[in-house]
């Protein structure tokens, strides 16, 4: 059995980086002969500095027994709320012999065609990002350092006016770049949920093909045979059926591209095809 969200996890990898201190402070108090509980020294009279009178003697208390003093010291046991007794499980065939493979989902994303056309498409996205920002933040520094070289002929209101400008055109451009950033994001999450669809059904067809009913992570097995590794035979399997996928256009909002309902995935190729191969009524 395979869990598609550890697919999930692994293919977004492969495809795109007061309390203790008061407790330990009362307990080192307290650790004195209390058994780590805080206890304040009792308050006692300060002597009067013109008189010197003998201490009046202290009444000791009586000696208490060793199970005594440990009944004093051990918390109470607070009831429990009654829990209901479970019902008995009826018995039901047991579970087949486990016929195990494995994968490497990382490695199948590295050889999969699809999702090296999307870090493609999409990192040249990131790399025009980048540089954008890079040109805007230097624009800034040169707006900054010629507001400050002219500050000595402005009167208060201009540099405020001007001041004001510079920051209205960084809260814009920075609105802007994580849009820009968002649109990438929520592309990338377009292609790998393609690939993610896919890979799900293809893994199913392999291991059915091959007997196997338990499908593992190759990162997580400490030792296997290489007959046990299906992951070359899915990348193969991949690349026939998906070698490609749909990636939203740069200046195409995937957001609004998904709320027209014309996004063309994978999802609805399936949905098109399944009328057709629906059998026909007399």
């Amino acid at each position: 059995m395979l869990r598609k969200s550890g697919i999930r996890l692994l293919a977004a990898t492969a495809l795109l980086g007061w309390g203790y201190q008061a407790v330990s402070g009362a307990h080192a108090q307290g650790s004195g002969g209390n058994s780590g509980w805080f206890v304040p020294k009792a308050s006692q009279p300060a002597p009067h500095p013109a008189q010197h009178e003998a201490p009046a003697p202290v009444q000791l208390p009586a000696p208490q027994s060793d199970s005594e003093e440990a009944q004093s010291q051990t918390p109470p046991i607070l009831p429990q709320p009654p829990v209901p007794k479970a019902p008995d499980v009826p018995k039901s065939a047991p579970p087949p012999a486990p016929v195990i493979g494995v994968i490497s989902v990382p490695d199948v994303m590295r050889m999969s065609s699809a999702a090296q056309q999307a870090e493609r498409v999409l990192g040249a996205r990131r790399d025009d990002l980048a540089r954008d920002a890079q040109k805007e933040q230097a624009g800034w520094r040169d707006e900054q350092q010629k507001l400050q070289g002219q500050a000595k002929t402005m009167s208060s209101d201009q540099i405020q006016s001007s001041e004001r400008k510079l920051q209205e055109r960084v809260l814009a451009a920075q609105k802007n770049f994580r849009n820009r950033n968002r649109v990438i994001q929520e592309a990338a999450q377009v292609a790998l949920g393609q690939i993610e669809r896919e890979l799900v059904q293809i893994i199913r067809q392999v291991a059915a093909s091959r007997g196997m009913n338990l499908v593992l992570h190759r990162e997580q097995v400490a030792l296997s045979q290489e007959s046990l590794d299906i992951t070359q035979q899915v990348a193969t399997q991949l690349n026939g059926v998906l070698p490609t996928v749909f990636i939203p256009a740069a200046d195409v909002d995937p957001e609004v591209l998904a709320k027209s309902g014309t996004m063309p995935t994978t999802a609805d190729a399936d949905r098109q095809a399944a009328p057709a191969a629906a059998p026909a009524k007399h």
